[in-house]
């Protein structure tokens, strides 16, 4: 019988140096879309596609992301006594029950693939999520991106990485992937995977999106992994060595991405996402409008 998928990994320990001086004292991970942290969406996700516990990797001055997550009794106890009761039932949804969370370091900045292999001890014998909480995938159709992954994975077992089309003359940019046949619905076996290929070579035009799920034999393969660019251990190079036993699938994204670690991307969001909101949408297109006119 299959596994389930009931754990997903959050590296969370890059300090974000893209957004300074915003991330000198605030984590980017918790800088808001809208009213949520851009972690907060990420969890969200994980969540809804059925993940039971989630393992947050680390590092230094990122304590106020397990602050996030955790009860505050005191702020509880004043939307009490005034009578927030909305307020408060949201926090309530919010917060993970106890013992469905865990926190990990990374001591040293070695990539991404170094970030996953810390997270090996809780995440055991099993296979298991990883989402890259820059990005914040938007769904069409109302399913989260790993739902239909998990979906899809129940169908094909194996490995399965997220990917979404990008301008061919972008491709050298991402990681791409070449596919095949079609394994299960909106699951494509991948041929190739390619990290940034040179302008004209890319197999595709199909860039990995940063949700991916991955059997445990991952780990053992990024304890042996040498580093590789930017002198960091690349689970991409992980990911080529397993795809030589175990298959790959790709999981096509209906929506939209944005990449929250660019300006650009989070600015983005904050307006995608509050044009998604029934209770501030009308005015903030309003505003949006006019301003878009005085200009």
């Amino acid at each position: 019988m299959r596994q389930p998928i009931r754990k997903a990994i959050l590296p969370v320990a890059g300090l974000g140096t893209r957004f300074l001086p915003a991330t000198k004292a605030v984590p980017k991970e918790m800088l808001t879309v809208v009213d949520r942290p851009v972690v907060q969406h990420v969890v969200d996700e994980a969540r809804a596609a059925g993940i039971e516990h989630i393992v947050f990797v680390t590092g230094r001055n990122k304590a106020v992301i397990e602050d996030h997550f955790d009860r505050q009794f005191e702020l509880e106890r004043t939307l009490e006594e005034r009578g927030k009761t909305k307020e408060l039932a949201q926090l309530d949804r919010d917060t993970p029950k106890p013992g469905t969370t865990s926190f990990t370091r990374q001591q040293l900045p070695l990539g991404l693939g170094h970030a996953v292999w810390c997270a090996r001890e809780i995440i055991g014998d099993e296979p298991f999520a990883l989402l890259l909480p820059d990005m914040l995938h938007m769904p069409k159709n109302g399913q989260g991106c790993l739902g239909s992954m998990v979906e899809a994975y129940n169908e094909t077992g194996g490995n399965l990485v997220a990917v979404y089309e990008v301008p061919d003359d972008q491709t050298h940019q991402y990681g791409i992937v070449g596919v095949g046949e079609e394994k299960a619905k909106g699951a494509k076996a991948i041929t190739q995977m390619v990290e940034k290929p040179k302008a004209g070579t890319a197999p595709s035009n199909l860039a990995i999106s940063g949700r991916y799920i991955l059997q445990p034999a991952i780990f053992e393969l990024l304890a042996k992994q040498e580093r590789g660019a930017g002198n960091e251990i690349q689970l991409t190079d992980s990911m080529l060595k397993l795809k030589e036993t175990d298959p790959f699938f790709a999981v096509r994204f209906d929506g939209a991405i944005y990449d929250c670690g660019s300006k650009i991307g989070f600015l983005m969001a904050n307006v995608a996402y509050a044009l998604s909101r029934p209770d501030i949408e009308a005015e903030f297109r309003a505003e949006l409008n006019a301003m878009l006119a005085a200009n």
